[in-house]
């Protein structure tokens, strides 16, 4: 039995990969599903301002990206954000197709709506499938199909080249392929393409229609630094996850595919992070205990930290109630996506007004102070009990 041995002598049996019985054999042929292997890890450290590979371990060997595929979703999203095609407060229907998805999801219903921006919340806090299928439908002229095509198209001109997609979602489909480089490659371009957007990675939780949903994101809280992008798993991937952490200045790009349980990914990414930013002469950090991951944790959090803003987003009324969906962002971001300072954000405000589907929707997004959100979710807490 083979064994790899990780950056910090970590060792990872080698195993074919089982889903619903043995996968064997290479398959040859563009777009077609080739070897998957759970327990062997691929991985790969970027420094994001250069490009420059700090660390790599069978980088490019074609593997399934689960959620991971929810990326590239989010960089099309952004893509049409930045060219004015869409907007954040612009509402998103969601088909049977989409509501039928299998979990993660936000358990969205049939004919109903979602704005942009909680469709982008949701990836990146739930991976929500559902979420995923009505944005990549909504970018695809009706069609999730077409959509994957134009995933694939544009992971070729940022020369992913083991790179295909299928869905929008990452759930399991033989044709839907990528490697850690290509991943690598992929989170580099949101960082720097999109820098505007990127801020929405390191959103610990937001409120879906009253419903608290917590970010899925282990290295936010246990690996200093660390500010998203995405974790992912089916049985067929494994255990993945890409990180990017910054450090004096200097930012790395981490992806581990194919671990065998969330533990042992977090742990080599954490691992290979330390040793890529000694490599780049960076002092090591000593990292926090991690932090339980249950919704009374998340939700002191998001209220009670200290330098944090509660973002409430995609306010909106139609025929139904008014849904609303909140999310705490650090004050860094806040004040990279407004280009104001910490006196000013709290009074940050915009309006937009969008067509879809013969609806209107006028849509509010401000950030408010800490002290207000407090007492907002306190009052909220004392509604529900």
């Amino acid at each position: 039995m083979k064994r790899l041995f990780t950056a910090r002598g970590t060792r990872v049996k080698v195993s074919l990969l089982v889903a619903g019985g043995l996968i064997a054999g290479l398959f040859g042929g563009a777009g077609q599903a080739r070897a998957q292997y759970v327990g062997q890890i691929s991985s790969i450290v970027m420094d994001a301002r250069t490009g420059a590979v700090l660390s790599q371990s069978n980088a490019s060997l074609r593997r399934y990206p689960a959620s991971l595929t929810k990326l590239m979703t989010l960089y099309l999203t952004f893509k049409a954000l930045r060219a004015g095609r869409i907007t954040l407060d612009q509402v998103v229907p969601v088909s049977a197709h989409a509501a039928s998805m299998e979990p993660s999801k936000l358990g969205l219903r049939p004919g109903s709506y979602l704005t942009v921006e909680e469709a982008i919340l949701a990836l990146v806090t739930k991976s929500a499938n559902d979420a995923a299928c009505a944005l990549g439908e909504f970018l695809g002229a009706g069609s999730e199909e077409t959509f994957a095509q134009i995933m694939t198209q544009q992971a070729a001109r940022l020369s992913m080249n083991d790179t295909s997609f299928r869905n929008a979602s990452g759930l399991p489909n033989e044709e839907q392929m990528t490697s850690a480089r290509d991943l690598a490659t992929l989170a580099r371009h949101i960082a720097l393409d999109f820098s505007e957007y990127y801020h929405y990675f390191a959103v610990p939780a937001f409120y879906f229609r009253g419903r608290y949903v917590p970010n899925h994101d282990p290295m936010l809280q246990s690996y200093p630094g660390a500010d998203g992008l995405k974790t992912g798993y089916t049985a067929v991937a494994g255990h993945n996850l890409v990180t990017s952490a910054v450090r004096d200045n200097v930012r790395l790009i981490g992806v581990v595919m194919g671990a065998s349980s969330n533990a042992e990914r977090n742990e080599v990414m954490a691992d290979l992070l330390d040793d890529s930013f000694k490599a780049e002469g960076i002092a090591p950090v000593q990292r926090p205990l991690v932090l339980a991951r249950n919704a009374l944790a998340a939700r002191h959090r998001a209220v009670s930290g200290r330098g944090r803003l509660m973002l409430a987003s995609s306010r909106y009324r139609m025929d139904g109630p008014e849904q609303v969906a909140d999310a705490s962002i650090p004050l860094s971001y806040a004040r990279l996506r407004h280009g104001t300072n910490p006196a000013a954000v709290h009074a940050v405000s915009h309006a937009a007004t969008s067509h879809t589907h013969a609806a209107t929707t006028h849509a509010h997004v401000h950030l408010v102070g800490m002290g207000q959100a407090h007492r907002v979710a306190t009052t909220k807490a004392k509604t529900r009990s």
